[in-house]
This record gives structure tokens, C-alpha cells and sequence, in this order.
């Protein structure tokens, strides 16, 4: 039985953090890489996702589930006995999924007036300024009921990890491209953030996304092209 397949699109994208969940749940698994915006538009992609969006996990069976909040319930229903995630039915369950609805809406949703301002380049500066200004305030927002969320425990949900860290810190570093904030006017996001980028999990992501080859935790089975896991596709 072939290890489940994570697609992951470049530069940057939010399946940053499926491939950290995927590190530290330590199951086998693989990577496909899709460029964005080359890659992930073709006819080829499409069979894998139609929405022509990244992340998308292939399982053992080749069957496809895509959007991050699906792939992480469904890796971390695989995973409940290393903590990152719950039974579902259980109030853990609950409080993780209202975590990942959060940054999967308001946190992620915040950026996107700013990604597509940077992204089309034709747009009048007018209207480029009007999506700054509007994406600015509402990331500045999010980060700040997020910071309240947090309050003083060291993870998002309490003493230990769980994926809603692992989604976080994919979303987290897209301050970088868009200087709107400085992540030190909170504090416990900002411990949360330096945590985190000293994690092995996540310093594994980063390289990956860098085409370099690091060792991981040996759960990491190594790349697929995409012809070769369209070949995988049930006829």
C-alpha cells in the first residue's frame, strides 16, 4: 500500500502546515511539489483537485481530501494518541476545531486583501491601496483576538502542541511579504511564533519549501512528480 501523498504548493503556501502536522504525527508519508501559480492551474493538477488550490492529500487509497481544516481532522483522527489532536465527541475535539475555523477564516482571511493586491500587478493604486489599508486592519485585528485567545498558555490550546499550532505557523510568517504589523505589539503571539520556528518540525518545512533535502523525523518518504501520482488516481 503506498504512504498517503501531501501536495504542497510554493512559494509559501498554507499546506506550510500539513507538512509539519505530517512531521510530527512521524507516519510515513510523501510530497508533491506545485508550483503556484504554473503548476496548480494545469489540466493535470485539476484531476487531483478541481478547485486548483493546494493543499491536497492524497491517502493510501488515492482518494483526495482537500482545504487545510479537512486535512488536518483527517490526519488528526490518525493521530490521537500522540496529542495533537482528540476523540472526536470530546470537548479537546471541540475546542480544536473552533481553533482551526478561526485561523482558517479570520487569521488566513485577513491576508488575503494583501496577497491579492501583490499578486495583481494591474490593478490601479487606488484600488491596490484600498486592499493595503483594508487587509492591513484586519490582520492587525485577528492578531490581536488571537493574542486574547491565547492568553498565558504556551500553545494555542494549552500546555501542549496540537495541529492548530502547526496551521498557525504556516499562516503566522506571511507578516514577512506583508509588513503591516510588528508580531512584538503581542507578545504571547510573538513568543508563540519563536517557539515554533525553533520547532524540527517546522525548521523541516521551511527546507522543504527551499528544495533542499533535510532528514526529518524518517517519516518523510521523499517526492512524487505529478505524472506519477496521477498514475496512482483509481480508474
Amino acid at each position: 500500500m503506498e504512504s498517503p501523498t501531501l501536495f504542497y504548493g510554493i512559494p509559501s503556501g498554507c499546506s506550510f502546515g500539513s507538512i509539519v502536522a505530517l512531521e510530527w504525527l512521524g507516519r510515513p508519508y510523501q510530497l508533491c511539489r506545485i508550483a503556484m501559480p504554473e503548476d496548480v492551474t494545469t489540466a493535470d493538477y485539476r484531476r487531483i483537485n478541481p478547485v486548483a488550490e493546494t493543499p491536497t492529500l492524497m491517502t493510501e487509497t488515492g482518494a483526495r481530501i482537500s482545504e487545510s481544516m479537512a486535512i488536518l481532522n483527517h490526519l488528526g483522527a490518525r493521530g490521537v494518541d500522540t496529542g495533537l489532536s482528540f476523540a472526536q465527541g470530546t470537548e479537546g475535539f471541540d475546542r480544536l476545531n473552533q481553533m482551526l475555523a478561526y485561523l482558517n477564516t479570520t487569521f488566513f482571511g485577513a491576508f488575503s486583501p494583501l496577497w491579492y493586491a501583490l499578486e495583481h500587478a494591474d490593478l490601479p493604486e487606488p484600488d491596490k491601496q484600498a486592499l493595503r489599508t483594508y487587509g492591513a486592519r484586519s490582520v492587525v485585528t485577528a492578531h490581536a483576538k488571537l493574542e486574547a485567545m491565547l492568553g498565558d498558555q504556551p500553545w494555542l490550546l494549552g500546555d501542549q502542541r496540537t495541529l492548530a499550532d502547526a496551521y498557525f505557523i504556516g499562516i503566522a510568517r506571511w507578516t514577512r511579504y506583508h509588513e503591516v504589523l510588528d508580531r512584538r505589539d503581542n507578545p504571547k503571539l510573538q513568543a508563540l511564533f519563536e517557539r515554533l520556528e525553533a520547532d524540527e518540525g517546522v525548521r523541516f518545512a521551511h527546507a522543504i519549501e527551499k528544495g533542499e533535502t533535510p532528514r526529518g523525523s524518517g517519516a518523510f518518504q521523499g517526492h512524487l512528480r505529478l505524472a506519477e501520482a496521477l498514475r496512482r488516481l483509481p480508474n
